[in-house]
């Protein structure tokens, strides 16, 4: 076994265990969230109450056990409140003071590594990077089976349940009541296609056959068209990333993120997609959803989490960009734009495939840049509610992922390892106020888990 090996063994353990996490600086300041709440003296309901704060009174956070926070209370004692009963201040460094990193998913024996990088991926590495064949293939290998994952998870305790969620999109259902389908309006316009065509060529110029093509992808696409778009793309898109950062030199570490992704994705509306999933060697925090279920996670996340219901809420997020083709849909609207152009790029070989040309054709122009391309602010704070809904239906609790993003406010807005996450994302506190503001209705039964 390798050094490398060794290290990484031994942070997959420390992050798999889940207890009382204890940082150096035993004091994270924080404010309480709610118009009242109560102490408990053990992180149990049934406890005594130690101590009641009213909203916006100031509180100190020593420890995280769970979903409970540890508060240190006068007189030395010490109390227990919810995850969401109180609000991390923003640290103001990360490597000390009050408001220093405290919950880490290493027990408080430090973050990442004091020596490990923490400049991240960046745009022009993105863009620059080649296509790494090898790392796709070896992060395709890493891909779990529903059975295998279904396996995992009971050994884990998570059992499936019935969550409704309204606005996740449902495959097949894109026509609308008595309209036509996107191939069907394409099909009919076919004829006009080729009237156009033999315009332009009678005319002796392409302004017809301009109008045919562009008038062909403003039609659109039929469901089955996009997700054959999806499967081709984001292979494309994975491997660009993995040719910026390779996976992780740790099979037991890409093995546990394809078990537990795989097992949430099963429970969303597209568990038919080759779920595949890894961790990169980056020491930021940060993730990124190709299309077609390709999902990777740095290093500098993996080592924040603290439990697998952590990195489950954390793989539930990023599920939700791929169901809902929130990525995809920023490449579709550059094919759109560049509709009109399809003369001046008509020389441009992209390969082939399914996939439509101009989208295919800026992934090779520009990388796996795309990835850090902003999305619309709802489709982040959609991604954060879905993110409970997926741990409800997949066995755990909707208060996971509210506790990552709490301990991502402990690392600070200045924290260089949130650097390219606050460049596409909107502030933490923005979207705990988005989960706050949504609440956790129809999915009470599952909070206390």
């Amino acid at each position: 076994m390798t050094r490398n090996t060794m290290r990484w063994s031994a942070a997959a353990l420390a992050v798999a265990v889940s207890g009382l996490l204890l940082a150096a600086d035993p004091i994270t300041p924080a404010t309480v969230a709610k118009p009242s709440i109560t102490a408990h003296a053990k992180p149990d309901f049934a406890s005594p109450s130690v101590a009641t704060f009213s909203k916006n009174a100031p509180v100190k956070v020593s420890g995280q056990q769970g979903l409970w926070f540890q508060l240190a209370l006068d007189g030395g004692k010490t109390g227990y409140v919810r995850v969401n009963d109180v609000r991390v201040a923003y640290g103001k460094a990360e490597t000390g003071g009050a408001a220093a990193a405290l919950f880490t998913g290493k027990a408080g024996k430090g973050r990442v590594s004091e020596t490990a990088s923490v400049r991240g991926i960046d745009e022009s590495d993105l863009k620059s990077a080649s296509f790494n064949a090898a790392q796709l293939k070896l992060m395709e290998s890493y891909r779990a089976t529903p059975e295998a994952a279904e396996q995992a998870a009971a050994k884990r305790g998570w059992t499936a349940t019935q969550v409704a969620y309204a606005i996740e999109y449902q495959p097949g259902k894109a026509k609308a009541k008595g309209g036509a389908t996107q191939a069907e309006k394409r099909e009919r316009f076919g004829m006009a296609r080729g009237l156009l065509s033999s315009i332009g060529g009678r005319l002796g110029g392409g302004v017809g056959a301009t109008a045919a093509a562009s008038g062909d992808k403003l039609i659109g696409k039929s469901d089955h068209e996009v997700t054959q778009d999806e499967l081709e793309l984001g292979p494309l898109i994975a491997g660009r990333i993995l040719g910026a950062a390779p996976l992780v030199k740790d099979p037991a570490v890409q093995k546990r993120v394809n078990l537990i992704g795989r097992w949430l994705a099963s429970r969303s509306s597209r568990p038919e997609l080759p779920w595949t999933f890894g961790v990169i060697d980056d020491g930021e925090i940060n993730a990124f959803a190709a299309p077609g279920g390709y999902i990777l996670i740095t290093r500098g996340l993996y080592q924040l989490l603290g439990s697998d219901d952590e990195v489950a809420a954390v793989l539930g997020h990023e599920l939700s960009h791929v169901v809902q083709r929130d990525h995809y849909e920023v490449l579709r609207k550059q094919e759109l734009q560049g509709a009109g152009r399809d003369v001046a790029l008509s020389g441009v070989n992209t390969g082939g495939g399914v996939a439509g040309s101009l989208a295919r054709g800026y992934i090779e122009r520009n990388g796996a840049a795309i990835m850090l391309t902003q999305l619309d602010r709802n489709a982040e704070y959609r991604a954060d509610q879905a993110a409970g809904i997926y741990l409800a239906r997949a066995g755990s609790n909707p208060l996971v992922f509210y506790a990552v993003l709490q301990k991502m406010t402990a690392l600070g807005s200045s924290s260089q390892r949130l650097t390219q996450l606050y460049k596409t994302h909107p502030s933490l506190d923005k979207r705990l106020d988005a989960l706050d503001k949504q609440g956790y209705k129809g999915m009470e039964p599952y909070l206390d888990r």
